[in-house]
């Protein structure tokens, strides 16, 4: 079956399913898929249900070599403690980075650059190697992401088109918290701080009380995702492509 008929199927069938049933079926029906992770402000919910199911998983943790310190302690921490056995951290290419960026000020200038030669292009090279990916994308986090379906049909331009999983789409905010509660799992070091989304850290800061989540991401500019998300096989940045 095409991939978008087997999305739309599965989108049906899964309407009223929970998120761990929507992961439980992606780890154990679906062909070469890996989990992507920013070991961020959340992203602890979604590894401890996959470790549940298969801690054998492919976890694709990219590190952009800007990220806070804090993320790279926490990554580390969580890993073990939901023994994860196949975590893989993913860089950019030492001769792209030079030539692109050798004195690390790219993202004073050009953010989209610097995510794509950071984040995008890494990561995408990576996945090649998998029919599907599941992410921590929620629809409550607005923009592009108000809409999402469990399933997605992902067109990259230079790849073969994939699956694309959204076990969280229909969750909130009260739903993650509760989530971390209840599992007791370990939260991320900045959260306490005012930090409610967390990407690389000159690009990330506090958000203020009343203050939409990822008001912190790119602050003052017309960017809201970095990039790493295709939509008609385009990389999807900033407000305007999400509209």
């Amino acid at each position: 079956m095409p991939l978008d008929g087997r999305t739309q199927t599965l989108n049906r069938r899964f309407r009223n399913h929970s998120a761990t049933s929507v992961m439980e079926h992606a780890l154990t029906k679906l062909d070469h898929i890996a989990l992507v992770s920013s070991f961020g402000a959340e992203s602890v919910v979604l590894l401890h249900m996959a470790a549940l199911i298969d801690r054998k998983v492919p976890v694709l943790f990219i590190d952009t070599e800007m990220l806070f310190a804090e993320t790279l302690v926490y990554q580390q921490d969580v890993a073990e403690r939901l023994r994860l056995e196949n975590v893989q951290v993913i860089r950019a290419d030492r001769a792209r980075l030079f030539e692109a960026d050798n004195e690390n000020l790219l993202h004073l200038h050009d953010p989209d650059a610097c995510c794509a030669l950071r984040k995008t292009e890494p990561l995408q090279t990576a996945l090649r190697g998998y029919e599907g990916w599941i992410t921590g994308r929620k629809r409550y986090q607005g923009g592009q992401r108000a809409a999402l379906d469990f399933f997605e049909v992902e067109r990259p331009a230079d790849a073969l088109p994939r699956i694309k999983v959204n076990p969280l789409a229909h969750w909130d905010t009260a739903d993650v918290q509760d989530y971390i509660i209840e599992n007791r799992l370990p939260r991320h070091p900045l959260v306490s701080k005012g930090y409610p989304s967390i990407g690389c850290a000159p690009c990330t800061h506090p958000v203020a009380p009343g203050e939409d989540a990822r008001a912190g991401r790119w602050k003052g500019q017309d960017k809201d995702e970095c990039g790493i998300h295709f939509l008609d096989g385009k990389l999807v940045r900033g407000t305007t492509a999400a509209e």
